[in-house]
């Protein structure tokens, strides 16, 4: 398949890899994806809602790359251990993070920020947080 030559607005669509090496425009998820492609998506956010700080999230198929273009966020892992504190990266304007597989992790906001994310869906899990301040 012969994949158009033409503009791809990242910030409505995400662009995902095959494994067959084929890229393509769709639509972006934010859960589990049976395709195995990996994503990658930009998101233009301005709230804590717009990250889901309220949610844990997990990826346990593949690592994931979070990467901060514009403004600055916090990410936040969840303790290891009965007891113990979350970790916490800062990510200003030009910084990225790689997510270990399987670690599960939340966004909150310094400013509004433009972000790119880029993982394998397959087996994404979403868990409310119960530990909200």
């Amino acid at each position: 398949m012969t994949t158009p030559i033409s503009s791809i607005d990242l910030f409505a669509s995400a662009l995902h890899i095959h494994p067959d090496g084929d890229v393509r425009a769709a639509e972006r998820r934010m859960t589990s994806s049976d395709s195995g492609a990996w994503q990658i998506a930009t998101f233009h956010v301005e709230t804590d809602a717009d990250v889901h700080a309220d949610y844990w999230e997990m990826h346990p198929e593949a690592e994931e790359a979070v990467c901060c273009l514009t403004g600055g966020v916090r990410l936040c892992f969840r303790a290891t251990r009965p007891g113990g504190g979350e970790d916490m990266v800062q990510l200003r304007a030009g910084s990225a993070v790689i997510v270990p597989r399987g670690r599960w992790h939340r966004l909150e906001l310094d400013a509004p920020s433009d972000l790119v994310s880029i993982t394998l869906r397959h087996g994404t899990r979403l868990e409310k947080r119960t530990d909200t301040r």
